[in-house]
């Protein structure tokens, strides 16, 4: 169950990513991060009031905060790389490198992952940046450009994933709620300081609420798969996240499949096999 529900995260990642991305074009990149945190808390908030918890700890909603800071920066900086980057180059920048991260601190904090895993783990990195560097044959604007807003997403990401995992299960999703709160916190200050910015067309308010909600129902996800396996194994498959953007970008946006994207993508699935075995 552990891995589908890892699976199932990078699922709802991958469709906010390019949703998200696509929203950052047409709106500010700072409006669209904050107004998806108050989504994201409002998802968030509902379902910890729906799912009963046994005992929420102190200790588990710090942890849950810290990773709200690690959340709310890595969308900022996420989704401000793909305001003007390329989702090819800005995305998996900022997964290859925070699944690094995750899966150093995730060893160094007690993982054993047996050898079938560790071999899946080594696979994914080299896979996952073939997928999504390739090159889309069909053209992407700034192709150079976000690398450096991907690589301080990337540290978001990694603080998001570890701090997550801390938290006990006996605190239900309480922990996630605690972190879109803290998010908004986060960011509010850059919000403040442009209040016009927030002022969005009613439909793009609704869709960065929605991805904001989407990318809250991902970090569940991962929090309960997160519960079942290791968390080396864990963020290695929930941040197969940005293969979809790719796909979605080959079917809605009439880019083409290169040869190592394909190579990229058939290494991946041979990767997901192995984490599951493992």
């Amino acid at each position: 169950m552990g891995p589908l529900l890892a699976l199932a995260s990078a699922l709802c990642y991958g469709i906010v990513d390019f949703v998200g991305g696509l929203l950052s074009r047409k709106a500010h990149f700072a409006a669209v991060t904050f107004l998806g945190q108050l989504g994201g808390l409002l998802l968030a908030g509902s379902a910890a009031l729906l799912l009963p918890a046994d005992a929420v700890r102190p200790a588990d909603l710090l942890w849950g905060a810290l990773s709200g800071v690690g959340s709310g920066a890595a969308m900022h900086f996420l989704n401000r790389g793909l305001s003007h980057g390329a989702m090819s180059v800005v995305v998996p920048v900022s997964a290859v490198t925070g699944v690094a991260l995750s899966v150093v601190c995730g060893v160094l904090l007690g993982d054993r992952p047996t050898a079938v895993a560790w071999l899946g783990i080594t696979l994914f990195g080299p896979a996952l940046w073939m997928v999504c560097r390739g090159g889309p044959e069909g053209g992407s604007p700034d192709d150079g450009g976000g690398v450096p807003d991907g690589l301080l997403a990337s540290a978001g990401v990694a603080l998001q994933y570890i701090a997550l995992a801390q938290a006990g299960a006996s605190s239900g999703l309480w922990p996630v709620a605690a972190g879109r709160a803290a998010a908004v916190l986060v960011l509010l200050p850059t919000a403040a300081r442009h209040p016009r910015r927030l002022l969005l067309p009613a439909v793009r308010t609704v869709q960065a609420l929605l991805v904001g909600a989407g990318a809250a129902l991902g970090l569940i996800l991962y929090l309960l798969a997160v519960q079942r396996q290791l968390l080396a194994v864990a963020v290695v498959l929930a941040s197969l996240y940005p293969a979809l953007p790719v796909i979605l970008g080959l079917a809605l946006l009439d880019e083409r499949l290169s040869r190592r994207q394909l190579l990229g993508l058939m290494g991946a699935g041979v990767a997901t096999v192995l984490l599951s075995l493992g």
